[in-house]
């Protein structure tokens, strides 16, 4: 195990230094930081001392080195709009997305896999049928069109849940939250089920082609042969082999609601990242847009680490090199 773990970090940090590259190409040729940093009408000397603090007259292999010294310690540079460090703009605005994406997951992952078990069960029942047609629902219809329609029958045809906002927030050391507050859960649900719609319906089609599987397995019909408890053989037996894919496409999932739930987060203008990058997209703001890739990549390539790990938990009977 301790080998695998060794082995899986090493390829994360390669990765990390791909994504690396790209980000210093993109700060480095995708527009001139001077030009931006100086101003439009800043003076060719002045140029030329924003272009000597920067470090940019220096050769490319030597920028490349001191964007990844700068890296490593958390220094991405300064915010070309608002002047503040990059970094400290990200992570401000990175519980807001943590807290959406959290209860997205699990709120997918609790009844994708619960629908799924029930499905696989009874396959033909109309109940299960409707189930299926709902989700297939679930992953043809786009983000845009599921939030758009929430707001229009819970918050302006209902009147019984807030069309956007965060709502109200605790602070607790640095992290802002709103799952302290009644108005926090009630801005917090529009958006967490716009984002879990597609991935609920993802895993529940993943289990319950899994569990019809296993079903058929001669180790589950021996296991009611035994007359061991029907939540015995289901949950204990059979889901739990199930598991495995359902648990690696979570966890992906996970990551990448934590990193490009941009659309969401910009229908119900939750303050996150996604809204964040979306802004500095369009301002050019680089430093920003360069500290989000980095961090989207680190979490995702942390995320995949542990639910590999979670492999061997979930199945003792496999083992790592």
């Amino acid at each position: 195990m301790a080998t695998y773990i060794a082995k899986r970090l090493i390829q994360g940090l390669v990765v990390l230094l791909g994504v690396s590259m790209i980000c210093f190409i993109i700060f480095r040729y995708m527009g001139d930081p001077v030009l931006t940093m100086a101003g439009k009408y800043a003076t060719f000397q002045e140029r030329e001392e924003v272009r000597r603090a920067l470090g940019l007259d220096k050769p490319t292999y030597v920028q490349y080195a001191r964007f990844i010294w700068n890296a490593a310690h958390g220094n991405f540079g300064k915010s070309y709009i608002s002047r503040v460090p990059a970094l400290g703009l990200i992570l401000e605005r990175f519980p807001a997305t943590f807290e959406l994406a959290t209860t997205a997951t699990l709120l997918a992952f609790l009844m994708g896999v619960g629908l799924g078990v029930l499905v696989a069960l009874k396959p033909r029942a109309w109940q299960n049928r409707l189930i299926m047609a709902g989700s297939l629902g679930g992953i043809s219809m786009p983000t845009f069109l599921i939030g758009i329609l929430l707001i229009m029958i819970f918050a302006v045809y209902a009147g019984v849940l807030p069309p956007f906002g965060r709502g109200q927030t605790v602070t607790i050391g640095f992290w802002r939250t709103g799952l302290l507050t009644v108005d926090g859960w009630k801005h917090l649900i529009m958006p967490a089920v716009t984002l879990a719609t597609f991935q609920l319906a993802v895993l529940l089609r993943l289990t319950r082609a899994g569990m019809r599987e296993v079903l058929t397995e001669d180790y589950i019909k021996t296991a009611w042969a035994k007359g061991l408890p029907p939540l015995k053989v289901i949950f204990k037996h059979a889901l739990r082999n199930v598991l495995i894919p359902v648990v690696t496409v979570a966890g992906l999932q996970f990551g990448e609601v934590i990193a490009y739930s941009i659309v969401t987060e910009t229908i119900f203008q939750w303050p996150g990242m996604g809204n964040l990058i979306l802004t500095s997209i369009f301002e050019s703001d680089q430093p920003v847009v360069v500290t989000y890739i980095m961090l989207a990549a680190f979490m995702i390539i942390s995320i995949n680490t542990i639910v590999d790990i979670l492999y061997a938990i979930l199945n003792p009977k496999i083992r790592y090199a």
